[in-house]
């Protein structure tokens, strides 16, 4: 690990973390051990919201951020390789000033965690909670006999998000929550919409090319991993399984009845599993 250098970040406007070229919406809730949320692909702070009212209420500080390109935040039209995004990911614990933190990632926001801890060190971060990865990676290689064949995946970029996204939203939020209510789904729909489709894209692109598998093993604080059996966007043996090998402090926690959006369809179970995480290392 190699510590790196980025713009110095600080706080502006309410609510907003100016860090180089861009303002990073965040929201910080409450006093106490600080939690850092980051969300997954098409979703922002807001996803995070009945964990961190869950976690406020047991005495914890909440913050989560809107990745660039996404909700509030500004659309910088570039910057979405994974070293930019956890340069981000630096910016908001610097400029916060946060330590002993708690990193919380759901899906393509666990990528982003991963390599924070690979470029900065765990200094000032204790535990990590991981939802629903998509580490070590996905895509069919030589190494990843079980990988989604890319060709796949740029299917779905040029006929379905770069052609007719808002039918695909429709299509496919009932596999990510299953049994959702109607307004449920209409709210995830809203907030994907919401997102620059240039940064949907390229970070697709991001989590398509991530090959995690030596950052796993250097990861030096305790994980907490949670994964949903019926997850269809991060299959259970490519990503949870695969993940939970690799890293040497991990316990990983299967949802038997779950799939990806399991934080939003088992939201008193998971915010159970974090806070005794949280208390545990305490």
């Amino acid at each position: 690990m190699t510590t790196h250098r980025h713009a110095r970040a600080y706080t502006g406007a309410p609510n907003t973390i100016i860090a180089g070229d861009v303002n990073l919406y965040y929201r910080d809730w409450g006093r106490g051990r600080p939690v850092l949320f980051v969300a997954g692909w098409s979703m922002y702070s807001d996803s995070w919201c009945y964990q961190m009212m869950a976690l406020c209420r047991q005495g914890l500080r909440c913050i989560a951020f809107d990745r660039r390109g996404h909700g509030r935040s500004s659309d910088p039209g570039g910057g979405y390789d994974l070293d930019t995004l956890a340069d981000d990911i630096a910016s908001v614990i610097d400029a916060l000033d946060l330590r002993d933190v708690v990193l919380v990632g759901h899906s393509m926001g666990c990528n982003e965690i991963v390599r924070y801890l690979t470029r900065y060190g765990s200094a000032r971060v204790t535990q990590v909670a991981l939802l629903g990865p998509m580490t070590p990676g996905i895509t069919l290689s030589a190494s990843n006999p079980q990988g989604v064949d890319p060709a796949l995946l740029e299917q779905f970029r040029i006929t379905q998000l770069l052609h007719d996204f808002p039918r695909w939203i429709e299509e496919n939020v009932e596999p990510f929550v299953p049994g959702a209510g109607p307004r449920m789904r209409d709210w995830l729909a809203q907030m994907a919409l919401q997102c620059s489709l240039q940064a949907l894209h390229d970070c697709h692109l991001v989590v398509e090319a991530s090959d995690m598998t030596a950052e796993l093993e250097a990861i030096d604080v305790p994980v907490l991993l949670i994964a949903g059996a019926l997850d269809v966007s991060a299959p259970l043996e490519l990503t949870a399984r695969r993940t939970s090998a690799l890293v040497p402090d991990c316990r990983l926690v299967v949802y038997e009845d779950a799939a990806h959006g399991m934080f939003l369809t088992h939201v008193e179970r998971v915010n159970g599993e974090l806070l005794e995480f949280i208390r545990a290392e305490v």
